[in-house]
């Protein structure tokens, strides 16, 4: 693993090259949150003909639902959740231009490949710590499908908020490479 490094949200596409799966970073800048009901409607839309409510050009989807902020803090608890439910959706929106994910477990094959052909990156956050990742975010707007309570898509602001390269542009998984080390041990 590498020493941490920092980068901001609207150089990560571009600047996925640096990466490799266990690199250790700290994120700063504009994240969007989505989970499953808005990746539904997000599909619908594209169905339809019709623009998505963020521009997906370089940018990052946090598979979170944040708790209703805390007196005195822009968001509450905001940790991952499971990634592969939006494994179905994922390849399309990084075709699409996405420049990165944010969340907790292993993708599924056709999700790595998207990464790969679309020069993208996956990323894992600490899940169980949400209550700590609130800290990293500095801003919190609620920007598309209000009616879906925490999992409205929401404009996040981030500073140094700690995320893990599981799947880089290479190929390389940090699961795939973790369970490899894990049987070559003695």
């Amino acid at each position: 693993m590498s020493d941490i490094r920092s980068f901001r949200t609207e150089e990560l596409k571009e600047r996925s090259g640096e990466l490799k799966c266990g690199d250790k970073i700290l994120l700063t800048g504009t994240v969007y949150t989505a989970r499953d009901a808005a990746h539904k409607r997000f599909a619908a839309l594209l169905d339809e003909g019709k623009e998505l409510p963020i521009p997906l050009e370089g940018a990052v989807i946090y598979y979170a639902g944040p708790t209703p902020a805390p007196e005195g803090k822009a968001i509450g608890s905001c940790g991952p959740t499971t990634s592969g439910r939006m494994d179905r959706f994922a390849p399309r929106l990084l075709d699409l231009g996405l420049g990165g994910m944010i969340g907790k477990g292993e993708r599924s094959q056709e999700v790595r490949d998207a990464v790969v052909r679309n020069g993208a990156v996956y990323l894992c956050a600490v899940g169980g710590a949400g209550a700590l990742a609130c800290n990293c975010i500095k801003s919190c707007e609620v920007i598309a499908f209000d009616d879906l309570g925490c999992e409205s898509v929401k404009k996040l602001y981030v500073e140094n908020f700690p995320v893990i390269v599981a799947d880089d542009r290479f190929g390389g998984d940090i699961f795939s490479r973790g369970r490899a080390e894990y049987c070559t041990a003695e």
